[in-house]
């Protein structure tokens, strides 16, 4: 080809006299040629640069947000023989402190030792005052964290002790006191009046108040203790009230009193369950536990915060119950849900100090991790051959295990417990809910709180800004491409698309503030009149094009022809003036004087100041250049020759546009269309400044929302680098890119398909 080209070249300057393979030219020519290659190659490498760039930041979204899917783990340490142990009494306690150095054990002899939790190695002993000849029944624990115990003696008395780390640094050495204190006295204090052992105990101090309560058999005691302490002296004051509840008329099996003083959960029978209302001193209700008659309640115990109920039963099986207010306004007790650890009877649970995690421990020594909001099973493994009793570190990232005089420590690896599919995109029960939702909040006032990481309500949002601003930007984006391209004249075009395409170069950070400052609050001052001028603006066009063509021909042809557009600005300003002069008048004539009382309270709907609407109008604004841009440049660029072959055979130009210049330009037009969707999609600082921010899923125009973009803009910075909050921010990116992605992909498939259907035309 380029012998051919070059023979022709060679022939035509011969003819013509001249000489084109002069040194200087062929030199242009080799450099032109040099020229376009790197041209040709610095697009590929651009182009695969930024295929590579989308794909790195893919799989950094990816690298980053994998870890919250994975299980715990758990590295088990060689079983240490401690002869201590042999010599000491059955085990009915064992805990750790807050630095994992220190353990605790409580015997039946009611001896406390302290020993090394890496080398278990004893530390200091302590004995509790326990009368002589006076054995320990039952032990119960307060809160998570709070570190008291209650010991029910076979006399009927408790005996309430703390377990205190004092942390120092003598010669910068980090020392680790333990020391047992009585916050209520050394002396037991009375709860079976008639000195029987009790079977249970449960405590619990809510405000420098004590409540107690025991089980003598199937006789349930309550007591309660309110402790003042005199600042000059120091003397402490305890005042007593025995409070009367009605009698269960079945054994006893577990109490758990609720932290609030709210609830007394009494576990009885096989199954069942009676709660008592502490403020009306009634019984609330009775609750069956289990539906399969051959099992029974094994172990049970109250998560964090004392609001959920963790029951384990004969069958390995462990449930989630909490109190739900119903409609009537009864609060009752409902199992909410459910995990399986073995076949094998629960015989401990614990929960974690700082999370709704808790761990289980079967009689064939199954450990069992699991995290109740997230409703997931991340470990179990066997810790033990046969009985053992466990204790969980504060942190939850160490565990100890005494089995048949062995104590082992087992370091778990447990970062993202909360995380599930279900908890990021599913319903889910929070305690204090009253039924299932789709909820987002990261932190609150309280560790106690569940994690509510549910992206629904986020992705939600987003589409829901990008409706309501599409639903505003694309009809008059591409009616106004279609006019300017085809009906507008080519003068008044020049000047008109600039424009539009300026307002491009707005900073939506500057949109954002005009609405959410200025544009928020005039709405809802005017709202009769935005919906009049929403209405009224296409009436006015309609009527003022129908009033145009009625005029007489001689003032019609005064304006040239494709300029009637401009007719047009009177009429959308004075349509405009006359709905906004009229929304007062609108709101006294209909809606009582306030248009946004009348929405709240006539009709119901929750109406927010920074809602849909708002974001629809500034967002539409900004989308509209987008769409405009692109669209009218796919029409303008249909060949003339369509338009005149069409015009020529007898169709008007309404026929020619609907069913030549639209079909051909559809391609264009529709990607105009998902660019728009994207950008609407992707838009952070409108929605960030215009919105209540408020993850909520209502399609309510009058209801904020928030979306992904601003959520990661809002709550990155707030965020723990590398914890269980930053990552799921960073699956909202992954989130928002996936879907722009697929978004693109389909556009692109769409309009291929519409290129290759119209291409004949």
């Amino acid at each position: 080809m380029n012998d051919l080209a070059s023979e022709t070249m060679t022939a035509t300057s011969k003819s013509l006299g001249l000489d084109f393979n002069t040194p200087a030219l062929q030199r242009k020519r080799r450099i032109r040629a040099l020229k376009d290659r790197l041209a040709r190659w610095a697009v590929s490498v651009g182009g695969m640069a930024v295929l590579g760039a989308i794909t790195l930041i893919f799989f950094y979204l990816a690298y980053v947000v994998l870890p919250m899917f994975q299980g715990a783990s758990l590295d088990s340490r060689q079983p240490v023989q401690a002869a201590w142990l042999k010599e000491a009494a059955a085990p009915l306690l064992m805990t750790l402190e807050e630095q994992n150095q220190m353990a605790m054990r409580l015997d039946r002899s009611g001896q406390v030792q302290f020993f090394d939790a890496k080398k278990m190695q004893p530390l200091n002993s302590v004995q509790l005052p326990i009368p002589a000849d006076v054995q320990i029944a039952s032990v119960g624990q307060d809160q998570p964290g709070s570190n008291r115990v209650a010991l029910g003696l076979s006399n009927g008395q408790v005996l309430v002790f703390q377990h205190v780390y004092k942390l120092s640094y003598p010669n910068d050495v980090q020392t680790i006191t333990p020391s047992i204190e009585y916050p209520f006295g050394e002396a037991p204090i009375g709860l079976d009046p008639q000195g029987r052992a009790l079977d249970h105990v449960g405590i619990s101090l809510n405000s420098g108040t004590l409540m107690l309560t025991g089980s003598t058999s199937s006789e349930l005691h309550v007591l309660s203790l309110g402790r003042e302490e005199n600042m000059m002296t120091g003397e402490v004051t305890l005042s007593e009230e025995r409070i009367a509840l009605p009698q269960i008329a079945e054994p006893i099996k577990a109490l758990i009193i609720d932290p609030r003083h709210l609830w007394l959960y009494v576990v009885n029978g096989r199954a069942t369950a009676d709660v008592f209302d502490m403020r009306s001193k009634t019984l609330n209700g009775r609750y069956k536990l289990l539906e399969d008659g051959k099992l029974e309640v094994s172990n049970a115990t109250s998560l964090l915060g004392g609001i959920s109920l963790m029951i384990g039963d004969s069958g390995g099986g462990i449930a989630q119950w909490f109190m739900v207010r119903q409609d009537d306004g009864k609060a009752v007790l409902k199992s909410i849900r459910s995990f399986q650890l073995s076949d094998s009877p629960i015989i401990q649970i614990l929960p974690e100090e700082r999370r709704k995690g808790f761990f289980a421990l079967d009689a064939k020594g199954n450990l069992g991790i699991f995290h109740s909001t997230a409703h997931r099973t991340l470990l179990v493994e066997p810790v033990a051959e046969g009985q053992a009793l466990i204790a969980l570190s504060p942190r939850a990232n160490r565990v100890l295990v005494e089995s048949e005089g062995q104590l082992q420590r087992l370091v778990i690896d447990n970062p993202h417990p909360e995380i599930s599919w279900s908890s990021l995109w599913g319903k889910v029960w929070y305690e204090n809910y009253d039924d299932p939702g789709y909820v987002w909040q990261s932190t609150s006032a309280s560790t106690d709180n569940e994690p509510k990481l549910s992206l629904a309500p986020l992705t939600f949002g987003t589409l829901k800004a990008a409706f309501y601003a599409m639903l505003l930007a694309a009809p008059l984006a591409i009616a106004a491409a279609i006019y300017t391209a085809y009906f507008m004249a080519p003068a008044m075009r020049r000047k008109v698309k600039p424009v539009i395409e300026l307002m491009e170069a707005l900073p939506t950070v500057i949109l954002g503030f005009f609405a959410g400052l200025f544009l928020a609050p005039y709405v809802e001052g005017h709202l009769p009149g935005i919906f009049s001028l929403l209405l009224l603006t296409p009436i006015g066009i309609l009527l003022a094009a129908y009033a145009w063509s009625r005029l007489p021909e001689r003032i019609r042809l005064v304006i040239p022809d494709g300029w009637e557009a401009a007719l047009l600005i009177p009429v959308i300003l004075l349509v405009g003036a006359g709905s906004l002069g009229m929304s007062g008048h609108l709101e006294n004539w209909f809606f009582g004087g306030d248009m946004r009382l009348w929405i709240s309270n006539d009709l119901g709907i929750a109406f927010d100041q920074r809602n849909a609407l708002v974001v629809g109008l500034a967002m539409g604004f900004a989308v509209i250049p987008n769409i405009y841009s692109i669209a009218e440049d796919a029409i303008f660029s249909v060949p003339k020759s369509l338009t005149f072959g069409s015009l020529a055979l007898g169709a008007t130009p309404w026929q020619t546009l609907t069913r030549v210049v639209i079909l051909t330009a559809s391609p264009g037009i529709f990607s105009a269309l998902m660019i728009g969707m994207g950008r609407a999609v992707g838009e952070t600082m409108i929605v960030l400044m215009a919105t209540g921010n408020t993850a909520i899923m209502d399609m309510n125009i009058f209801e904020g929302l928030r979306t992904l973009a601003a959520n990661v803009a809002v709550e990155m910075p707030e965020s723990e680098v590398g914890g269980t909050h930053y990552r799921v921010l960073f699956l909202s990116a992954l989130v928002l890119l996936s879907f722009t992605f697929v978004m693109n992909t389909v556009a692109e498939l769409v309009r291929q398909r519409l290129r290759v259907k119209y291409a004949s035309l």
